[in-house]
C-alpha cells in the first residue's frame, strides 16, 4: 500500500501524540503504514507513506537518489546569477550540498491558504523557486536558500520522483498504485 499525504504547515510526522501539533494519526486512519521519509513541522507538502519497508527504505534512503521537487517561497528577489552557487552545490558549513537544479517560477496554481499565513515585509519581495535535489538532510533547502541571500518563508515539497501532490487537497491523502521502475 502506498498512500500520498498533502501535509499540512504545523503537523509532526509522526503517528505518536505530540503535545503542541497536530501529528498523522490525526489525518490518516491507516494503520500500519509508516511515513518514507520526513518532511518537517514548519513544511508542507508531499509525504509517502507505505505499509512496505523495502519499499520505505527505497524511497527515503539518499543512495536512491530519488529527486524531492521543492517550491520555494523566499524573501527578496533573486536574478538567475543569484542562484548560481545552488546550482554548482553550496557549503553549508557541516557538508556541501550537492548541485540542485534550481529556477525561479511563478506562484504555484491551486495553492491552499497557510494558517498561519507567512511574514510579509511591505518594501521586500517575495519570489518562488523551485528546486530538485536528489539529498534530503535536516532544513537542506531552507540552509541553502538562507546561504545565498534568500531566506525560504514557506516551503512545500510538490514531488519525490514520480509521485507529486496533484489531485490532493490539503490534509488529504490518496492510496495509489506503485509507479513501476526500469
Amino acid at each position: 500500500m502506498l498512500l500520498l499525504f498533502n501535509k499540512p504547515f504545523n503537523v509532526v510526522c509522526q503517528f505518536t501524540p505530540h503535545e503542541k501539533h497536530a501529528t498523522l494519526k490525526d489525518y490518516i486512519p491507516v494503520p500500519n503504514v509508516y511515513a518514507a521519509g520526513r518532511l518537517d513541522t514548519d513544511s508542507e507538502g508531499l509525504l509517502i507513506l507505505t505499509d512496505d519497508g523495502a519499499l520505505q527504505h527505497r524511497l527515503s534512503h539518499p543512495k536512491h537518489k530519488e529527486v524531492k521537487t521543492y517550491w520555494a517561497q523566499v524573501e527578496g528577489a533573486p536574478a538567475a546569477a543569484d542562484l548560481l552557487p545552488l546550482q554548482q552545490g553550496v557549503d553549508l558549513g557541516d557538508f556541501v550540498a550537492q548541485p540542485a537544479q534550481v529556477k525561479i517560477i511563478a506562484e504555484p496554481a491551486h495553492l491552499w491558504h497557510r494558517d498561519p499565513p507567512i511574514r510579509e515585509r511591505k518594501h521586500i519581495p517575495t519570489t518562488w523557486l523551485e528546486l530538485k535535489i536528489s539529498e534530503g538532510k535536516n532544513r537542506q533547502v531552507r540552509r541553502m536558500t538562507a546561504k545565498v541571500g534568500f531566506p525560504t518563508l514557506r516551503l512545500i515539497r510538490y514531488a519525490i520522483g514520480p509521485y507529486n501532490l496533484d489531485g490532493i487537497l490539503l490534509g488529504e491523502y490518496q492510496t495509489v498504485e506503485e509507479k513501476v521502475r526500469k
